[in-house]
């Protein structure tokens, strides 16, 4: 199921591409939805092709591709963004309505306790360029405990956009498990020096230590062992639409 937003940028990607047959850039897909950034396009087009609607090319610029349209529309014309009118699918409502199936009677079934851990905020951590280490604690989220594996764990709030290849945006929470050793490959929080705490894909080099971006506007930075520290191993990631 889509959310509001999410429809409406599948539609005018549809549209702009049955009209031209190029995708919309950014800005337009900004201006049409009415959105401020264009880190929400980001996090709208990461959720479409998360949920099989849409496509991204790989090395072509603007390269979008819708794989599929919604089952059933019935949108009204004030819920679509300005400037395109989405053709609308025939839905349920075009159909003959097939007999309900007769009810079937189950036992209730009793409700299964859920544990909820409390997990600290620990301010906020680059997906870019590294910024100063992990604060004091600001607040705290309550996440299932079948989330997370066991251990003792911190989140952070993303800043940054060296990692949306990773599907880690600006704006996202990470959920990190506290530990001081990663296998390479493993997506950590890494102490630079002492100073700098940065988010990225750790890969070991021969005795470096290499910290490697999900986005190729960024360069993979090396260092000696004893430069980075691992912090902690990211096990969930949290985004609000």
């Amino acid at each position: 199921m889509l959310t509001r937003k999410q429809y409406e940028l599948l539609m005018f990607i549809h549209e702009r591409l049955k009209e031209s047959g190029v995708p919309p850039s950014f800005e337009e897909m900004k201006e049409a939805l009415d959105l401020r950034s264009k880190s929400g396009i980001h996090r709208l087009i990461t959720a479409l092709e998360e949920r099989g609607f849409v496509r991204r090319l790989p090395n072509r610029a603007r390269a979008l591709e819708v794989v599929r349209l919604p089952d059933s529309v019935s949108q009204s014309p004030a819920a679509r963004p300005r400037g395109f009118s989405p053709s609308v699918i025939s839905g349920a409502r075009d159909r003959t309505p097939e007999p309900a199936p007769p009810p079937v009677t189950t036992r209730a079934q009793p409700e299964r306790a859920v544990n909820m851990l409390d997990v600290p905020v620990m301010g906020r951590i680059a997906a870019g360029v590294p910024i100063a280490a992990i604060q004091t604690q600001s607040h705290s989220i309550t996440l299932p405990s079948e989330m997370l594996p066991p251990g003792e764990h911190f989140a952070l709030e993303v800043r940054g956009d060296s990692m949306i290849e990773a599907g880690i945006l600006d704006g996202d929470t990470v959920v990190i498990r506290r530990s001081d050793s990663a296998d390479t490959g493993d997506i950590v929080v890494a102490l630079v020096d002492g100073e700098e705490a940065t988010l990225k894909r750790l890969r070991r080099k021969g005795a470096s230590i290499a910290l490697e971006a999900a986005n190729p506007a960024y360069e993979t930075r090396i260092f000696g062992p004893d430069r980075v520290r691992v912090q902690g191993k990211l096990v969930a990631l949290l985004r609000r639409y």
